[in-house]
């Protein structure tokens, strides 16, 4: 890897550690506050609700963007944001005036979304997701919301590719579903996405003037809007059609990279769920609750993501799930038994025997 992408690797590392290390700080206050959902968070059913309702939620979201309703997604991720947020600073001061710091964030997201700003907002909705689901989860039911979840993420990325379409949707609407790592000190999120929509006219109006020389040769009618442009202005004197095709950006040339919020929160859920849930002695560590086995599995987590930047530093799109959960799992399984967790408890499943 080139220079800057070291730099890249390390903010999307920062922002992972802060999701991990602010749910684990939160998941004391959140349960002390009553932010626990669910009666039993041992139940397994617990995960079956959810996954249906991540899946109900990825086909409106879908439909929103085939239906041209962008700006609806776009006002409820800024709610969810407002929302999410409010916990995070209830949890350190009073709730009512906790409101004022939530409801600047939703503004700051719809007036300025720089990266910076949707990072921030981002941080702040993943470190409060982790810890809501982290103290709704107990092992068993964590454990298995990350195994579908990754296996839904690989066969939606690989197989039906239809969360390449939902990315695709998300991005546009420059909000905080995405982590923006930023290779360049100069990047701009803001003029990058600008740069994209004006180029994206520009080719929509490219394909009009071609349709419209197709059908002139066809008819022998000018239907050019530009009477006084010629028609073949585009080819050379030989009749040759030099109108090159941009040459593809250069993968070094890039100033960011994307990474989806859902791959620091998911796993970092079964992070919060075991310093909550687990047997294993606490080690004592200030202000997060930490035990072994919810330290080998932020452990794990990062060992995926290591991998995981290694192929998005190749230029291509990989589901990162699988990789992240996987790592947070076998970590988490690990640093159990060395905690001396007999397994079947470590998964959650001795007393359903």
């Amino acid at each position: 890897m080139i220079p800057r992408e070291y730099r890249g690797v390390a903010i999307a590392v920062v922002l992972f550690l802060i999701v991990q290390l602010g749910a684990l700080a939160l998941v004391p206050e959140f349960v002390e506050s009553g932010y626990q959902p669910v009666e039993d968070p041992q139940d397994p059913t617990n995960s079956l609700v959810y996954i249906v309702a991540i899946l109900i939620a990825t086909g409106l979201m879908l439909a929103a963007f085939r239906f041209e309703f962008d700006q609806l997604v776009r006002y409820v991720i800024v709610g969810t944001a407002g929302l999410l947020a409010w916990y995070v600073f209830a949890a350190l001061m009073d709730p009512t005036l906790a409101v004022v710091p939530s409801a600047g964030v939703s503004v700051a997201l719809l007036v300025y979304p720089e990266w910076y700003v949707i990072d921030a907002a981002g941080v702040l909705m993943g470190a409060g997701a982790a810890g809501l689901f982290g103290i709704s989860f107990g092992i068993l039911p964590a454990l298995l919301l990350l195994s579908f979840l990754a296996i839904y993420d690989a066969i939606s990325v690989y197989r039906t590719e239809h969360m390449l379409s939902l990315a695709e949707g998300v991005m546009d609407l420059r909000m905080p579903v995405v982590l923006v790592i930023p290779l360049s000190l100069s990047y701009s999120f803001l003029s990058d996405a600008d740069s994209a929509d004006a180029s994206e006219e520009t080719a929509e109006t490219a394909v009009e003037e071609t349709a419209g020389d197709v059908l002139q040769e066809a008819t022998g009618t000018d239907v050019n809007e530009d009477a006084g442009r010629p028609n073949d202005a585009h080819k050379d004197e030989t009749g040759t059609d030099t109108d090159e095709s941009p040459a593809a950006p250069d993968e070094d040339d890039r100033d960011a990279f994307f990474i989806g919020l859902g791959d620091a929160v998911i796993p970092a859920v079964l992070v919060a769920s075991a310093a909550t849930f687990s047997p294993a002695p606490d080690l004592g560590v200030p202000v997060v609750g930490l035990n072994l086995p919810a330290l080998f599995a932020m452990g794990g987590i990062f060992v995926g993501l290591f991998v995981l930047l290694g192929w998005v530093m190749r230029g291509r799109a990989h589901a990162g799930l699988p990789l992240l959960n996987g790592g947070a799992i076998g970590g988490y399984v690990l640093g159990s038994l060395i905690a001396g967790v007999p397994l079947l408890e470590a998964l959650g499943i001795a007393g359903f025997l």
